[in-house]
C-alpha cells in the first residue's frame, strides 16, 4: 500500500501505519486483521465528535438527534468517503466487490486509527476537516424519495392524514402515512415536518426489509 498517498488524502500522517493498514483492510481480505473493530470503535468516536459539534445549537433534542443522524449515516459518509479516494485504498478480496457498505464504514474505521494513533484532538480535526456540517437534517427529502420507491414498485402517490394534538401556544402534529400495506408516524411542530418524519419512518422500514 502507498502509505503517502492515503495520508495525503487525509491530511494527518500516521506513527503507526499498521493502524491505517487495518483501517482499509476488510474481512474479505484477511479474516483476522481487519477494521471490523476499528468500524465497531469508530462509530461510537464519530458519534460523540459530532454530538460534540452539534450540541449548542439552538435545536431540540429530537431536531439534534435526527441531525446528528443525518451527518453519521452511511448515505452521508459515503459521499465522503469516496471524496477522501477510501473506495479506491480498500484492500478487499477481489471477490468483494458488491460490498456497498465497505465505503461508508472504511470512513468510521479511519476515524478510528486516527483515534488510537492521534488521541482524540487528531480525531477531532479530521472529522470537522472532512464532514459538511451545513448539511441540515430538514433538507433531506424523505417525502420524495418515498414516492420514488413506491412509484418504482408500481404503487400510487401516498397520502398523508394529520391530527392536531397541540395547543394554541404549542402546536403539534402527528401524520400517518400508508405504505405498502403498513402505517406510519411522525409527530412534530409543524404539518410539513411530521410528514417529513413518517416518509422518513416508512423509508427506514423498508430498508431494513431489503
Amino acid at each position: 500500500m502507498n502509505f503517502s498517498e492515503v495520508e495525503k488524502s487525509l491530511k494527518y500522517t500516521f506513527k503507526d501505519k499498521t493502524l491505517l493498514k487495518r483501517a482499509l483492510t476488510l474481512a474479505s481480505a484477511d479474516a483476522e486483521n481487519n477494521n471490523q473493530t476499528l468500524e465497531f470503535f469508530g462509530d461510537a468516536v464519530l458519534e460523540f465528535l459530532v454530538s460534540e459539534r452539534i450540541y449548542d445549537e439552538n435545536e431540540s433534542e429530537g431536531n439534534l438527534t435526527e441531525r446528528r443522524k443525518s451527518l453519521v449515516s452511511d448515505r452521508a459518509l459515503a459521499p465522503v468517503s469516496k471524496k477522501l479516494g477510501l473506495d479506491k485504498f480498500l484492500i478487499r478480496s477481489p471477490y468483494d466487490g458488491a460490498n456497498k457498505k465497505a465505503v461508508p464504514s472504511a470512513y468510521e474505521a479511519v476515524v478510528a486509527a486516527i483515534y488510537l494513533d492521534g488521541g482524540v484532538s487528531a480525531a477531532r480535526q479530521f472529522v470537522l476537516n472532512t464532514l459538511d456540517f451545513s448539511t441540515r437534517c430538514t433538507d433531506e427529502n424523505y417525502k420524495g424519495r418515498l414516492q420514488e420507491f413506491l412509484q418504482a414498485r408500481g404503487e400510487c402517490y401516498p397520502a398523508y392524514k394529520k391530527r392536531n394534538v397541540g395547543t394554541p401556544r404549542r402546536p403539534e402534529f402527528i401524520s400517518e402515512v400508508c405504505a405498502l400495506g403498513k402505517t406510519f408516524l411522525g409527530r412534530a411542530g409543524s404539518v410539513q415536518e411530521a410528514e417529513r418524519l413518517a416518509a422518513k419512518a416508512a423509508l427506514e422500514y423498508f430498508e431494513k426489509q431489503g
